[in-house]
């Protein structure tokens, strides 16, 4: 049974290597952009600059989610002052961001804010179990060479915030300010500061070396840094289930069904949240009565015999909640003095939970960046050299971002029979256990940030789907099949690597920015 396995792999480090050269010889050099600076940039005209004008802040950061907040401890504890502003700081009420990865647990500890999934009544996560057509497969962290606390988290996502803001506010230097910031402040093509309406309405403008965007998905600062390329491949639909038992406890749920996965994962001691996958941007209207009709007879008849109880009650409840699902490549506009972090920055298909892990460790790259230095002043010095940010992030983010997409396209129904394959295959794979669990779920975890480990493990799952289809006698319809098999995984894996950029993902080294070293003070 080993020999199949190994041809597999062999065969698919070919086409791995020959689908990436072929993408590195079409070319992935982006035409220029010129750093142009839209509606939501205030230009001033005067002789001040940011080394001249003394401002109350080293760093404004704008938003405090789960980014915003994190980096405001972090960048107080390394002593700057900083300055947040975040529109609304009462508790969220969010039916995302309620995942994390053991990965991004380990960058929690990295930055000292483990103690923020205490007292929140979090619930540790320890694997997934799959589902498809009746069978399950349990899939584990691998998580044997790590401490016994280490595991993913599962909570109330605004209980979680709160937590990091009461931790960041904590310090003397850090300043946490309830506002909606306008536009950014520009001078002479750089960023200057912000301009911001207090809670009474009071019009303010803080000046800072560093601006650093990170509200959020819905971002209207974004445009003057970056090409936002947003996606909504689909919708959440979220229930809370209410005193039930998972079938496997402390594990995350996918239900491969129809349409598209159904997700259950714990959110407290007697919480399970429920995330049903609608595709497309429009789903069933509550006010009528249709998602309750969709819910009942698409969505119910697909859940585990032991949440169909709970989940008809939740549906009975009614409160029903719905987001899209938005994905966004990062595609930055270096802009001197200001960055941006976060949704406000990349996206990718919540189905992975990988958003929070991909925040976190982007806040631990630019720590360390920014330790070195003392002095913030000089715009265009610093971006310079914060130009490596892009490229040291690529390793977790990438991985991250590939698998979501791949892995929400595979795990979705479709007519298509080399889908239909691909789909099984995916299930069948992870259900042989071992190193065909291991990898992937180290990849999904945020514990094995290797991009070429993820495009292995993808291909290898084609083939192994191939090989289904030619057991014991190949026909020249299943090889039909087959390679419109390889030809479908290829169409799902290769746009999202072309768009995370081939050669920052799978080869940093030989980027420029990568070797940058912090400027010298003066």
């Amino acid at each position: 049974m080993v020999d199949p396995y190994i041809l597999g792999w062999i065969l698919c480090s070919v086409l791995s290597l020959f689908a990436l050269y072929s993408l590195a010889c079409a070319g992935t050099s982006r035409p220029e952009k010129r750093n142009e600076l839209s509606e939501s940039v205030t230009t001033t005209a005067g002789e001040c600059g940011s080394e001249n004008r003394k401002g109350d802040a080293d760093v404004i950061i704008v938003g405090a989610g789960v980014a915003g907040a994190a980096l405001a401890h972090t960048l107080g504890k390394d002593g700057r002052r900083v300055h947040v502003i975040e529109r609304d700081l009462s508790e969220p009420d969010r039916i995302v961001g309620e995942l994390l990865q053991p990965g991004g647990y380990l960058k929690l500890i990295e930055l000292g804010l483990e103690d923020c999934v205490d007292k929140i009544d979090s619930q540790q996560v320890f694997g997934y179990a799959l589902f498809k057509d009746g069978k399950h497969t349990r899939l584990s962290y691998p998580l044997e060479k790590f401490h016994a606390d280490v595991s993913g988290r599962s909570f109330h996502n605004g209980r979680f915030i709160q937590r990091m803001r009461e931790k960041a506010a904590s310090l003397p230097n850090v300043r946490l300010e309830q506002g909606t910031v306008t536009s950014l402040v520009e001078e002479k093509g750089a960023i200057k500061g912000v301009q911001y309406k207090t809670k009474d309405s009071q019009e303010l403008t803080a000046y800072a070396p560093l601006t650093i965007v990170c509200d959020g998905c819905f971002s209207n600062l974004r445009r003057s840094l970056c090409n936002p390329k947003v996606d909504i491949p689909s919708c959440f639909v979220g229930l809370v289930l209410e005193n039930c038992e998972l079938p496997c406890a402390n594990h995350g749920h996918v239900i491969l069904g129809d349409p598209s996965p159904i997700l259950f994962y714990p959110i407290s001691s007697t919480e399970i949240r429920c995330l049903v996958d609608v595709p497309g941007q429009k789903v069933p209207s509550i006010s009528n009565g249709e998602m309750e009709k969709y819910l009942k007879t698409t969505v119910a008849p697909q859940i585990p015999p032991e949440l169909y109880d709970a989940f008809i009650a939740a549906v009975d409840k009614g409160n029903i909640r719905t987001m899209p699902n938005r994905s966004m490549p990062a595609d930055p506009h270096p802009t001197p003095g200001a960055l941006l972090m976060g949704d406000a920055f990349n996206m990718r298909h919540p189905l992975t939970g990988g958003g929070m892990t991909v925040a976190l460790s982007d806040i631990v790259v630019l720590r360390n960046l920014l330790r070195p230095l003392r002095d913030l002043n000089d715009a265009p010095t610093l971006c310079k050299y914060l130009e490596s940010f892009y490229t040291l992030r690529k390793p977790v983010a990438s991985t991250i971002n590939t698998l979501a997409g791949a892995l929400y396209k595979v795990f979705c129904a479709s007519p298509d029979q080399a889908r239909k394959e691909m789909r099984q295959a995916c299930f069948d794979y992870l259900s042989l256990g071992g190193l065909f669990s291991e990898g992937p779920v180290s990849l999904l975890s945020g514990l094995n940030p290797r991009p070429l480990s993820l495009v292995l493990h993808f291909f290898a799952v084609a083939i192994f789907g191939v090989g289904r289809l030619l057991f014991p006698f190949p026909s020249p319809k299943r090889i039909w099949i087959g390679a419109r098999l390889i030809s479908g995984a290829s169409g799902i894996i290769l746009p999202i690597i072309k768009a995370e950029g081939i050669r920052q993902m799978f080869f940093p080294a030989t980027v420029p920015a990568y070797y940058r070293t912090p400027p010298v003070a003066q």
